[in-house]
């Protein structure tokens, strides 16, 4: 249950999803089949026994979990196209979350702008693998995430090292129960705090 209380709390339903956006069913698997809506970042199929009074009832059930930040994702939706225009909005807000990060002084390896990354990096965005591990799923996350492990790979302590695991602090998501140990979290904040003792 701890991983339902997990998803409740930081995640919507597929259902909580379209009422939040006011969304008809199939709109939602429209872009993504156009590949430009994320799919869910975590899926539960539940096999559910119950005993009652009346007896024994079993049933199937399935949950789509989807990240909040979605909902304003589905508002840029509703204005663009097809998938070269999302594509342009998320590249453009990523790239405007690397350069206001190298105005505040961090350094900005120049790879992460290229093309080839941003389209890497649109993939997982589509696979729903940054809803589930960025707080709100959005570019302005990834973008933050993705420059921060750079850089914490990179550093060899100091107060660059204590900015740059701030930094992905606020851009990571907690991650589900299951999952800690083998997150970027553990690995580039809590271990990092702990050895160097930020």
């Amino acid at each position: 249950m701890e991983l339902i209380h997990y998803l409740n709390q930081h995640f919507l339903t597929h259902a909580q999803l379209l009422a939040r956006c006011a969304l008809e069913p199939g709109q939602l698997q429209q872009w993504q089949a156009r590949r430009m809506m994320p799919r869910a970042s975590y899926r539960l199929r539940l096999g559910i026994l119950c005993d009652s009074f009346f007896g024994e009832h079993r049933e199937q059930v399935a949950a789509d979990y989807y990240a909040k930040g979605y909902v304003s994702w589905v508002d840029v939706l509703q204005s663009v196209d097809g998938e070269p225009e999302a594509f342009a909005v998320f590249a453009g807000r990523y790239r405007a979350r690397l350069e206001q990060l190298a105005t505040s002084g961090f350094d900005l390896p120049g790879r992460l702008a290229e093309e080839a990354h941003l389209a890497a990096e649109w993939g997982h965005f589509l696979d729903g693998t940054y809803g589930l591990c960025t707080v709100s799923g959005l570019p302005e996350d990834i973008a933050a995430k993705e420059l921060a492990i750079t850089l914490i790979r990179e550093a060899n302590g100091g107060a660059q090292l204590r900015r740059c695991v701030d930094l992905l602090d606020s851009a990571s998501s907690p991650f589900a129960p299951h999952e800690v140990a083998r997150s970027s979290r553990h690995r580039y904040v809590d271990e990092m705090r702990r050895v160097h003792g930020l």
